[in-house]
């Protein structure tokens, strides 16, 4: 055979290969291979399921033995019964989210430019959507002082507080009010205590102490206020709170007697943050400053689970774990902050200078705010991979939106968050459409731009569903993996 025809053999040979190789290349290129089908019509909104029967407020202790600190987390509104109207609800849960972002951005500014105590309690929200969303919160429920208390969670907030008996103004909720009166482990924190000096970093506020009609009053009062003139007031003071097997005495915690906002059925809220008030420090010895939660989607109405500890046995995740070091910022020492390198759709990176930079982690934010300008390169690549659909007017703080009322599934382009470390966040397909319309007639990408680029982004929890989030205060980092949460 002659090098002519040897080399014209080769060549034909190696075709089939060269031809995979540049199959492969442009998918990786054009990000064909990082799409999921997502069902349109199959979710907890649609006209189909709305008039279902939704449960109770009160979760579950999970498991015995080594599962003992793990709880169940449900969706908070399902568990406010039917619904008429999930159209009008989630339209108005975008309003009110705008409304927890604002007035998160304004606690900061407050914090960073030394602020007085004063001012912030007039902007401050450290729990604002957590409490007053209409659909996507998460609750547990947990004993104080032997009554169940189903309370949002919220790692954006450091006070546990519960409305109790006697009331002076209250909120509708499902279940029984606290009361003090009947508990013996329930007790007073008082003025000249620590405890109480601690508002200041947990709140924004000092503990309310000093003459009442001349009379000197020596227990503690505490207030939480939020930009919208919500708001909870009350006792500071301490009780047993117990979950599964794990009671742990003189728990800290707020007693609120005037409380306004729509907080929905929930008893009141469990504060995650890193102050020495939050149920993260005050239960440091115990559980080493580590906790993680599963956020369950919505569609078949799962609960998901919020554990305490590291025990890896209660972790049902399909992805290995990626760590990614907790931003210290003196200023902001409360919240949880990512360093976010990069972003990619589709499995195409996006290009922004503006990448690496501090971006917060929160339970009680719905959508994911981000910079302008790298909101920007989100859109421009979602749009052009996720073309051919009819478009649809934006809504509220979501500009991206689409018709989809003719299709029963779509092919949707992968999201994904890169952080310091080589951590990653794969938003599930259910984290990455917001209907604001049942019938699919208005859905827009669940992502929204901030107003300013010196903001501070924020990653909500509807780009958290299906993983599991390992907060570690103690070693300073937080851990991701994929994970179906529904338990």
């Amino acid at each position: 055979m002659s090098k002519k025809e040897t080399f014209l053999s080769l060549n034909l040979s190696l075709a089939p290969l060269l031809l995979l190789l540049l199959f492969l290349l442009s998918c990786v290129v054009h990000g064909v291979e990082e799409k999921k089908i997502f069902s349109v019509h199959n979710n907890i909104w649609s006209p189909k399921k709305s008039n279902e029967a939704l449960s109770s407020c009160f979760s579950h202790n999970l498991g015995k033995g080594r599962e003992s600190n793990t709880l169940e987390m449900k969706h908070r509104e399902l568990c406010s019964g039917k619904t008429r109207d999930w159209g009008e609800k989630l339209r108005r849960a975008l309003v009110l989210d705008n409304i927890r972002v604002q007035s998160l951005q304004l606690r900061i500014k407050a914090m960073t430019s030394g602020t007085t105590a004063q001012s912030v309690s007039q902007t401050q929200i450290p729990l604002t959507s957590g409490i007053k969303l209409q659909t996507l919160n998460y609750i547990v429920t947990v004993e104080l002082g032997g009554k169940n208390m189903s309370l949002i969670v919220d790692t954006g907030s450091d006070l546990t507080w519960v409305q109790c008996q006697p009331c002076k103004s209250c909120y509708n909720q499902q279940g029984p009010l606290y009361d003090p009166s009947i508990s013996s482990s329930y007790k007073t924190v008082f003025c000249n205590s620590s405890t109480c000096q601690d508002l200041v970093a947990a709140t924004g506020n000092a503990g309310l102490c000093g003459s009442n009609n001349g009379v000197e009053k020596t227990t503690c009062d505490y207030i939480v206020s939020y930009g919208d003139g919500s708001y909870t007031r009350g006792d500071l003071a301490s009780e047993s709170i117990l979950w599964g097997e794990t009671k742990l005495e003189n728990f800290v915690f707020g007693c609120g007697r005037n409380n306004k906002g729509l907080f929905g059925g929930a008893s009141g809220l469990m504060g995650l943050g890193r102050s020495s008030v939050s149920l993260v420090s005050q239960t440091l010895k115990t559980f080493n400053g580590v906790f993680s939660y599963c956020l369950p989607s919505l569609e078949d109405g799962a609960s998901g689970s919020l554990s305490f500890g590291n025990e890896s046995s209660v972790y049902k995740n399909s992805t290995s774990f990626s760590y990614t070091p907790l931003v210290q910022n003196p200023q902001l020492h409360s919240f949880y902050i990512l360093n976010l390198t990069g972003a990619s759709i589709g499995g195409v990176e996006l290009q922004t200078s503006s990448f690496g930079r501090g971006i917060l982690i929160d339970s009680g934010t719905v959508i994911t705010r981000l910079p302008p300008s790298i909101y920007k390169a989100v859109k421009t690549e979602f749009l052009k991979q996720f073309s051919g659909y009819p478009s649809a007017p934006g809504y509220s703080i979501l500009d991206t939106c689409f018709n989809l009322t003719s299709y029963e599934d779509v092919s949707i382009p992968t999201i994904k968050m890169f952080f310091e470390g080589n951590a990653e966040l794969e938003v599930d397909v259910t984290g990455v459409f917001y209907f604001v319309k049942p019938d699919a007639s208005l859905v827009c990408l669940a992502l929204a731009s901030l107003s300013y680029e010196n903001e501070v982004g924020i990653i909500g929890n509807y780009q958290q569903k299906n993983q599991r989030v390992i907060y570690d205060t103690k070693q300073e980092r937080l851990g991701i993996a994929g994970e179906n949460c529904s338990i």
